[in-house]
């Protein structure tokens, strides 16, 4: 017995093991207790075998669609903010321009939003969008003389409100990631360039750009799950999950509705499996096309 406990092919596995009981436990048997719900109905601890009626269901459901347009639209959008807005941001905090002791602080205060609850960060969203007079934003337009707005009204207030929220609370998060991979560049690469006369704009872009591509096909992919995952922010921005004409109405927040409130499970369960397995073709097509398996496989 004690030979078996330190033996050198046995230790591996049981270093592993509380992380594979855990995967076990808490993804993979929910998971699959998932893919069998979507193919049942469940009400009151009672579940009959519906097949795919489920999933024909949410194909005819034009909700279903609406909330799927939104939260591509809210993904593609964050992704074209929060990817070249912290890239520049994470750039001029690298550079040598300007005093360390700024750039610290400047760091500091942009990660701060990131340890903020979403629930807070929402509320203070919700009354900086006030349709009121005295809402922020409404005050910041009524200086240029432009009338108050009812942001959360119309659909393109509400998703203004969205993005800016992301964008204050995610950019300092991949300002980081940006700036470790600047930061593990060797320095030769930009002394070679500028002895062969390249400006910082070009070294900019044909040395470090190149050389952050496993940070940004990093951040791209956890922004595509985050951008279709994203509920928290949507319902405490609307004070709930239901928004003016649904324009608030996530994926996640359409499987909340039917799931929780509507105690339709079976139903809620085809939503998750048809989310999972959108985010999963979307991420692993980008991973393919952007060369990040053939690159491990070499």
């Amino acid at each position: 017995m004690k030979n078996l406990l330190y033996s050198q092919r046995l230790a591996p596995y049981l270093f592993i093991a509380p992380f594979v009981i855990t995967l076990l436990a808490f993804w993979m048997v929910p998971l699959a207790r998932t893919f069998m719900m979507s193919t049942q109905e469940v009400l009151f601890g009672q579940a009959t075998f519906v097949g795919a009626e489920n999933y024909e269901r949410l194909w005819n459901d034009r909700i279903f669609w609406q909330a799927l347009y939104n939260s591509a639209r809210y993904m593609v959008l964050t992704i074209a903010l929060l990817i070249p807005i912290p890239l520049v941001l994470a750039a001029l905090i690298n550079s040598k321009i300007g005093s360390s002791r700024v750039k610290a602080v400047f760091k500091a205060s942009m990660f701060i939003p990131a340890l903020t609850s979403v629930v807070v960060a929402g509320i203070i969203f919700r009354l900086m969008f006030a349709e009121t007079d005295s809402g922020l934003m409404n005050q910041v337009i009524g200086f240029f003389g432009a009338g108050p707005v009812r942001w959360l009204r119309e659909d393109l207030g509400g998703l203004t409100a969205l993005l800016m929220l992301a964008l204050w609370r995610y950019a300092g998060v991949n300002i980081l990631y940006f700036l470790a991979g600047m930061q593990s560049i060797p320095e030769e690469y930009y002394e070679a360039a500028s002895i062969d006369g390249a400006s910082r704009v070009q070294q900019f872009f044909h040395i470090t750009i190149p050389n952050l591509k496993p940070i940004m096909i990093y951040v791209t992919t956890i922004s595509i799950y985050g951008g279709l995952a994203m509920f928290l922010e949507s319902f405490m921005l609307y004070a709930g999950n239901n928004s003016p004409n649904n324009q608030g109405l996530t994926v996640v927040g359409y499987l909340y509705r039917r799931g929780i409130e509507e105690n339709d499970l079976g139903f809620a369960s085809a939503v998750g499996v048809v989310l999972l397995v959108l985010i999963m073709a979307i991420n692993l097509t980008f991973l393919t096309l952007t060369g990040t398996f053939k690159k491990e496989a070499s």
